[in-house]
């Protein structure tokens, strides 16, 4: 975490405007009208103050969260966990952390993705798609001897874990930036406290 303080208080789910509930409306349709534990968690609740950038922002973010996504859900956990790791994002590694696992990754793997890339035990595509994220973090480019190593991928996989490694950057930006503070509850790693 960044910041110990929100820069931009989530809204209160109580006074919002037309714009915002229209903006939040998926999260009331759904599971009896919260998610996250029973609430719709700060980043949303944030982003609501620009209702209509959040509703494009989350048509994008469903696709790279979706099926559609050429990227397994376990690869694609292990590059977002990257990212936020990364940009030193402590409510995105903690939120991704519980998706991680949900998606096939062990606690050793996480704990692991802090090393990156040359840490031990990595098959050679978790250590590629590893090498790619921080290349693009650090870099904004993929070399190509680490395109070369994506190629089990495939061409879309390889487009898609930029567009991934992309989408979790500027959200990691944001969380940062606006100082979105995890749910209640959640604890932070400690190697990603402010």
């Amino acid at each position: 975490m960044r910041l110990n303080a929100p820069r931009i208080e989530p809204v209160d789910l109580d006074r919002l405007d037309a714009d915002q509930r229209a903006a939040l409306e998926p999260f009331f349709a759904t599971d009896g009208g919260r998610v996250g534990g029973g609430r719709i968690l700060n980043i949303f609740r944030t982003l609501a103050h620009a209702p209509k950038a959040m509703t494009a922002f989350l048509g994008w973010g469903n696709y790279i969260l979706s099926k559609r996504s050429a990227l397994s859900p376990r690869d694609r956990e292990l590059v977002i966990l990257r990212t936020g790791y990364n940009c030193r994002s402590g409510y995105e590694w903690t939120q991704h952390k519980r998706i991680g696992l949900d998606c096939g990754l062990t606690e050793a793997e996480i704990t692991r993705i802090k090393a990156g890339p040359d840490a031990e035990g990595w098959s050679d595509l978790d250590r590629a798609m590893l090498r790619a994220t921080d290349e693009l973090i650090g870099n904004h480019f993929v070399s190509d001897t680490s395109w070369a190593a994506l190629a089990p991928l495939g061409d879309k996989g390889r487009m898609d874990l930029v567009m991934t490694v992309g989408q979790y950057t500027q959200v990691s930006m944001m969380l940062n930036s606006f100082g979105i503070q995890v749910e209640e509850g959640w604890t932070v790693d400690p190697d990603l406290k402010a």
